[in-house]
């Protein structure tokens, strides 16, 4: 599954030849003004060990740009390389080992989680490719709503998914956070 957005951005599905420490550190990037904000979410301070293990609990889909950078091997430096360099990424239907808000429970529901683009892309449309990925997803699902838990007290996040039509549904308290989360839901349509 690819979509674009920018010429050079596409969304696929995250491959076991995929650096999960560029990808830890990416979470890093984009959860850092939370971090800042004194909010201790466990995106933007996992290690490499964690970001594996719950990237593939779940779908993992991720932003990549595909950089074309001079050939150095062509002395005349008329060809180039392309690298692909992960921007973006989303989890879908992750498996928590912490019990969950009552509202992902519901059958018609689906849910993503470590949401994050890194800064430096951001308001570039990418944060929508990965969303667009959920949604089909849970189209295909057979769900109706799709859900997620974010840091309550990060206002300018909240008014993001708001603009999305996302609303509050209820409250949730995760054991490995220090803040209250909002459990958040769309209702999602073919």
């Amino acid at each position: 599954m690819t979509a674009t957005a920018a010429p050079n951005i596409t969304v696929r599905r995250l491959s076991p030849a995929d650096s999960i420490s560029e990808l830890t550190l990416l979470l890093h990037r984009a959860y850092a003004k939370q971090v800042e904000m004194g909010l201790a979410p466990l995106a933007g301070r996992q290690d490499d060990a964690t970001t594996k293990s719950r990237v593939f609990s779940g779908e993992c889909y991720v932003a990549v740009d595909h950089q074309s950078l001079p050939d150095l091997d062509d002395p005349q430096g008329l060809s180039t390389a392309t690298r692909q360099r992960i921007v973006g990424c989303i989890l879908f239907h992750e498996i928590e080992e912490a019990k969950g808000p009552p509202w992902f429970q519901q059958k018609f529901v689906a849910s993503f989680s470590q949401f994050a683009v890194d800064p430096g892309y951001q308001s570039a449309g990418i944060g929508l490719m990965l969303l667009d990925v959920c949604e089909r997803r849970a189209l295909e699902d057979g769900a109706t709503e799709l859900a997620c838990s974010m840091a309550e007290p990060d206002q300018d996040l909240l008014r993001y998914y708001f603009r999305r039509g996302y609303r509050f549904v209820e409250h949730w308290q995760w054991p490995y956070t220090n803040y209250r989360s909002a459990i958040l839901s769309k209702t999602i349509r073919a």
